[in-house]
């Protein structure tokens, strides 16, 4: 389907395979395995729907996405959404694949909910809602980075290889639980969470094989509220 031309009303977009254009549509469907191409401007004044086994990767390349309503993800999908160079934010960046030195601006007015997927990455997203992600998991690593979070943060039962919630600045509450990783590397610590300033409450249990603060020392997190579980001690 092509993009909305000028004065007409913008209408739905399904995506079958390939680069989600540039344009202004009234709700977003991923069917299949979806990009977005660089320096692409999207505009969606609904909800995106990826669907169960679908991909929508927004992360390889700098592009600008605004999203009205809702980000939403079925079981078995892989939603990426966000690349930052280092020049922005050292070296907690995830780099754009197809232009290491650009940038993605993304926002989701609404909430991201997914549930049962391959791998989240979301990556300097601004995020007016909630973020909700639950079980899923695979051997990509699930990146929750460099965001700003209006509403809480929940990720929950994931059985996956790596995990971390870093940098992030959280409005409400962040919940991480039962989250299970299959990190071979010697010594691999477990869930990483690091450096994110948390308005209210951090809660943490049933994280195996355990939560780091990362590699440097006196880099914690900030929480407004309590830090309670395995968190307790990386405030």
């Amino acid at each position: 389907m092509a993009a909305v031309s000028s004065g007409a009303a913008p209408k739905a977009y399904t995506c079958s395979g390939g680069d989600i254009p540039s344009g202004t549509y009234a709700s977003v469907a991923v069917n299949g395995p979806c990009t977005v191409s660089t320096d692409a401007v999207i505009t969606v004044l609904g909800s995106v729907n990826v669907a169960a086994g679908a991909m929508l990767d927004a992360q390889s390349a700098p592009s600008t996405v605004t999203i009205s309503g809702n980000v939403n993800g079925a079981r078995g999908s892989f939603l990426g959404l966000g690349c930052q160079p280092p020049s922005y934010t050292g070296n907690s960046a995830h780099e754009c694949a197809q232009q290491p030195e650009g940038h993605s601006t993304i926002s989701v007015m609404g909430n991201v909910s997914v549930t049962g997927a391959v791998a989240v990455m979301l990556n300097g997203v601004t995020i007016r809602g909630n973020v909700t992600l639950s079980g899923g998991g695979s051997d990509i690593p699930w990146s929750i980075k460099n965001n700003t979070l209006t509403g809480n943060l929940t990720i929950s039962g994931q059985r996956t290889e790596w995990l971390g919630a870093l940098f992030n600045t959280i409005g409400g509450n962040a919940k991480l639980t039962d989250i299970a990783l299959s990190d071979s590397h010697p010594g691999a610590p477990g869930v990483y969470i690091v450096r994110n300033t948390v308005r209210g409450n951090l809660i943490c249990t049933g994280l195996t094989p355990g939560v780091s603060g990362g590699f440097v020392p006196g880099s914690v997190n900030v929480v407004g509220g309590n830090a309670t579980g395995q968190c307790a001690a990386l405030i």
